[in-house]
């Protein structure tokens, strides 16, 4: 069981119940759901879930005065993951709307519409899909071959640094679906983690092992 205080943010856009009780099911000590900035700073993990717009989502981060806890406990190091929109909104900037939104700034990357490159393609990308793990990540074990995850975005973060993509998957040209930022225990899923089944919950295992 992972010791310590997992915090699973609220900025009231997304349903937060199915993270939490995926990261209990997953081991993690205590979870809790806040919009208390003091519960973030203390906590020993932070989660950003997400469902929603990126400038909506961005704008009650600010107004709640979480934005500065979850930057704060970014620059400790301590454990952030982000997951479906948690992972867009830790880009340097959103495009959704049409609107230039600043991000968080976890990683420098802009938040930009998938593009379908076929009639077969879809978006909204909802449903399963594959992940194709590189080598090295700490949400990925080394030999981790492709998994399908669960997938619902129109969105994705075109990064600035490859190196801070930890897997990839091939849909509407292919987009970046994990980041891990080099050296630091900061990650993101495009996916939902917590709706992924076995696939999902090994990740959140990981997550909480860092």
């Amino acid at each position: 069981m992972a010791a310590g205080l997992t915090a699973v943010v609220d900025y009231g856009l997304c349903n937060l119940d199915s993270m939490a009780r995926a990261l209990e099911e997953c081991g993690a000590a205590t979870v809790e759901k806040t919009r208390d900035p003091r519960i973030v700073s203390r906590a020993d993990r932070v989660v950003l879930p997400g469902v929603g717009t990126f400038g909506a989502a961005m704008r009650n981060l600010r107004d709640w005065h979480l934005l500065d806890a979850i930057c704060e406990a970014s620059a400790n190091n301590v454990p952030f993951l982000g997951a479906c929109l948690g992972m867009q909104l830790m880009a340097t900037i959103g495009t959704e709307g049409g609107a230039r939104t600043q991000g968080l700034g976890l990683v420098e990357g802009e938040v930009v519409r998938l593009v379908a490159q076929s009639t077969e393609e879809r978006v909204p990308h909802i449903g399963w899909n594959e992940v194709h793990p590189k080598s090295g990540s700490a949400l990925f074990a080394d030999g981790d071959e492709t998994g399908d995850f669960y997938f619902v975005h129109s969105f994705h973060i075109r990064l600035v640094d490859p190196s801070a993509e930890a897997a990839r998957t091939p849909y509407c040209g292919g987009f970046t679906s994990t980041i891990e930022i080099p050296g630091r225990p900061i990650f993101g899923t495009q996916f939902h983690p917590e709706k992924s089944q076995k696939n999902g919950f090994r990740l959140l295992k990981r997550f909480l092992a860092v």
